[in-house]
Order: structure tokens, then C-alpha cells, then sequence
């Protein structure tokens, strides 16, 4: 994705792993929860996770964290995207297996995105075979 929006892969793949680190210490609120729970911003338990860090390790964690979060940069961008991108891969995964609550999921991981290219992945998940990668090649 992020060589199909022009965005620098290295900075995508860092932004990538570290925007859900937070989860490490306040877990993955599920959505109904968020009506009930304020958890910290992600900045804010970032900040805790590197405080013993090297400072050097830490300002670059931190960065990347509020870049992400900020959702400014082209690879913040595409960053969500990719996170978006799985959400709705996994959604058409459980309907292919027969879940047939999931339409909400995909359409709202859909709206999400805002890369063209994104959205091209997005109509090749939810126009073919979900599992088909487990299919081996027809021998020659």
C-alpha cells in the first residue's frame, strides 16, 4: 500500500507497529465499551511505555506514535489505511465462513479509508475469494 501511494515503506511499517503498542497496557476497548470507558490518549501511555527508554529510543517512538495518531503525514495516512485495510479483510474472512453480522464492520472499515489505493485493495477483498491463497496452483 504504501508503495502504491508513494509513501516511504519503512516509515509506514514503524507506524504500523507501534500505533496499537498502547493496547500492552489499556487493551483493545471494544467499541460499545467506548460509551462506558475514557481510556489516556495513546500519546499519553506512549510516554509511560518509553519513560526508561534511552531518550534517543524514546523520541523516536514518541514521534512516530504522534505522527500516527495526527494522521497528518502521507504515511500516517496510509498507515490507517492498512490498519483499516486488515479490519476489513478480516471481516470478509468471517462472512466467507458464514458470520453474517459483519456488513456494519466492513462498510464502516470501508468509509475509513482515504487512499485510492486503498480503496482498489478494498473492492479486491470484497470481490473475491477470501481463502483462495490456501488453494494450492494447478500443477504444470
Amino acid at each position: 500500500l504504501a508503495a502504491m501511494e508513494g509513501a516511504d515503506p519503512a516509515r509506514v511499517s514503524m507506524l504500523c507497529t507501534l500505533h496499537d503498542t498502547q493496547e500492552t497496557r489499556i487493551t483493545d476497548i471494544p467499541h460499545i465499551a467506548k460509551r462506558y470507558l475514557t481510556a489516556a490518549p495513546n500519546t499519553a501511555v506512549t510516554a509511560d511505555q518509553v519513560a526508561a527508554c534511552p531518550p534517543a529510543v524514546a523520541e523516536v517512538i514518541t514521534a512516530a506514535v504522534a505522527e500516527y495518531e495526527a494522521g497528518e503525514t502521507l504515511e500516517a495516512v496510509v498507515a490507517r489505511d492498512a490498519d483499516k485495510l486488515e479490519c476489513l479483510v478480516q471481516a470478509v474472512e468471517y462472512r466467507h465462513l458464514g458470520v453474517d453480522n459483519v456488513q456494519r464492520w466492513i462498510d464502516s472499515s470501508r468509509a475509513a479509508l482515504k487512499t485510492a489505493s486503498a480503496h482498489r485493495l478494498a473492492d479486491a477483498a470484497l470481490s473475491g475469494q477470501p481463502l483462495a491463497w490456501l488453494t494450492p496452483p494447478p500443477q504444470k
